[in-house]
């Protein structure tokens, strides 16, 4: 009698697990805006002073619901995005821009975090590169001295 209670016992426990596990509360975690990059970092390699700076994130909102960006903030200002003010429906692709000050020379690497609706709540992209040094003008051909033993 012991061994068919244990086992209904245990046969009951299992379907309650599984009941659980397929609940609409577990769905929701899933549910809402999420957001999918082709890339969350650029390189611009190696590139000539005062190059475009200008480039740009790609992301698609793969959730269920429209995905809202409220803010971007480049890491210093000679990183700034821009970005969409309007919600990004499900499904939907947009754009983040980003233009860095190509005027300072040597390498870098900055960030732009976004504050989103989504899960993630922040969600941080880097750019790096390095801006070469201008190109000098070649010094213009000079005239030799007359030396002091030279005779006319």
């Amino acid at each position: 009698m012991k061994k068919i209670f244990l086992a209904i016992a245990l046969i009951g426990a299992t379907v309650s697990l599984q009941a659980q596990s397929s609940s609409p509360a577990a769905k929701e975690v899933k549910a809402g805006p999420k957001m999918e990059f082709e890339s969350t970092v650029i390189d611009y390699g190696l590139i000539e002073h005062n190059a475009d700076g200008k480039r740009e994130f790609v992301l698609t909102n793969t959730g269920n619901a429209p995905l809202i960006i409220s803010n971007a903030k480049g890491s210093c200002g000679c990183t700034v995005p821009t970005w969409p003010k309007a919600p990004i429906a499900p499904g939907e692709s947009a754009s983040i821009g980003v233009k860095y000050a190509t005027n300072r020379i040597g390498k870098f690497t900055k960030t732009i975090t976004l504050t989103t609706n989504s899960a993630e709540k922040t969600k941080v992209l880097t750019v790096k590169g390095e801006v070469k040094k201008p190109a000098q003008a070649p010094a213009a051909p000079t005239k030799p001295k007359a030396s002091v033993l030279e005779v006319k």
